[in-house]
Parts: structure tokens; sequence; C-alpha cells
């Protein structure tokens, strides 16, 4: 099989570590910290579903603020505003997993394109990539909102394409979330689950080409 012409990457939990926000203030939040990051994520997950299930849109931030609130009311956790504040800006500048940018350079090094397809929004996918060091290691930053409607609806797959000029088999799809590799096997990527968790298989029907336990093996696929 020939190499892909362009790597395309999921932003949040597969190039920045969405849990690093509240682990960052996990002093001020207490031992519940990492309860409170795991119902924001999925709280923020669930509330895009929804609206593209609808066929409604809304930004990724404000998503993100309401996932906050509920996660901080389920989990009972003593939030004053200003730690709120602060983990929403902990949130605009997440840390990057330690092999990301040294694994860009190596693809772009070898003749590939590096791409970031994300439901954040715009401003804040360049505050994050800025934040992480990585601008000059992406050929492109795609948002979803550019298509109005989250993943994994399949016009945000094209969008891919359409930014490319690539069909669906040249490019590789990397995603730690399963219900999106899902997703971009149905539109016809080649797709690499980053299961850093070693989370079990959802979907099966689905499969993933690759399961990697984090982004070092692409260099050598």
């Amino acid at each position: 099989m020939t190499k892909p012409a362009a790597f395309v990457f999921d932003a949040y939990g597969t190039l920045f570590d969405v849990h690093s926000a509240a682990q960052r203030h996990a002093a001020d939040i207490g031992d519940n910290w990492g309860r409170l990051s795991d119902v924001w994520r999925t709280k923020q997950l669930e509330y895009t579903w929804v609206l593209a299930a609808a066929g409604q849109h809304d930004t990724f931030w404000a998503i993100t603020e309401r996932a906050l609130d509920y996660a901080i009311a389920a989990t009972d956790a003593s939030v004053s505003k200003s730690l709120r504040s602060d983990l929403l800006s902990a949130y605009r500048t997440l840390q990057a997993y330690p092999e990301v940018a040294d694994v860009l350079a190596q693809l772009r090094e070898g003749g590939a394109r590096t791409l970031i397809l994300s439901n954040g929004d715009v401003a804040m996918l360049a505050e994050a990539v800025s934040a992480a060091g990585l601008d000059g290691l992406l050929d492109g930053v795609l948002s979803v909102a550019s298509v109005g409607v989250f993943k994994p609806d399949m016009s945000v797959y094209q969008s891919a394409c359409n930014a490319t000029g690539l069909e669906a088999s040249a490019i590789s799809f990397q995603s730690s979330n399963r219900w999106d590799i899902a997703g971009a096997h149905v539109f016809g990527f080649r797709t690499v689950w980053i299961n850093r968790t070693s989370r079990p298989n959802e979907y099966p029907a689905q499969p993933p080409d690759a399961v990697l336990p984090d982004l070092h093996g692409l260099v050598d696929a």
C-alpha cells in the first residue's frame, strides 16, 4: 500500500491532552479533579452529537463552557468564579502530548502533509496550536465551523478532501476518539485509532486500519 499523501489529525485528545486543563488546577479543585475533567469532556462530546443529530450548531467554545458548568454541578466541586475562568483559559492552551511535535516534523520531512480537522473553533485551534509550539509543523488547521456541523457528519470529513485536493483513500486520519474513527472509516479515510488509554473497541463494524498507543508508530507506517 502506498504511503498516505496527508495525515489529518483530530485535535482534542489526539494532539492535545484534554485533561491537562483540570490537572493544571488540581490543587485548587481538590481530589475529584479527575472526575470533574472526565465529566467535562464527556458532556462536551455529548452536546456536539446532539446538536449534529438535531441539525443545529453552536460554537465549540460555548459548548465547552456549558459542559464545564455541568461538570462542576454534577461532581459537586468547589469551583469559584475565578477558578472557573482559570479552567476555561487553561482549555485554550492545552498541553500537547510529548511526541506530537517530533512526529509531525518527521511526517513532513517524509513528504507528507499534516493537518488538523477538529470540532474546535478557528480561534480556539489557533491559540492551542500556538501555545503548543506547532505553528510551523502543520500545513492546515481545519475547523467544522466551515461546514456548520460537528463530527461525525460526513461533510466534515469531506472538508479535508476539499482542502487538500486528495481522495479519501490518500488521507490517513488519526483520532483518539473511537466514534470519530468509526465516522472517518465510513467516509473512506485510512484510519488510525490512537488508543492512549487502552479502551475497548466500541465499534467493531467500523474497524480502524491500525491501532496505536501514541503517534510514534505513524512514522514507520
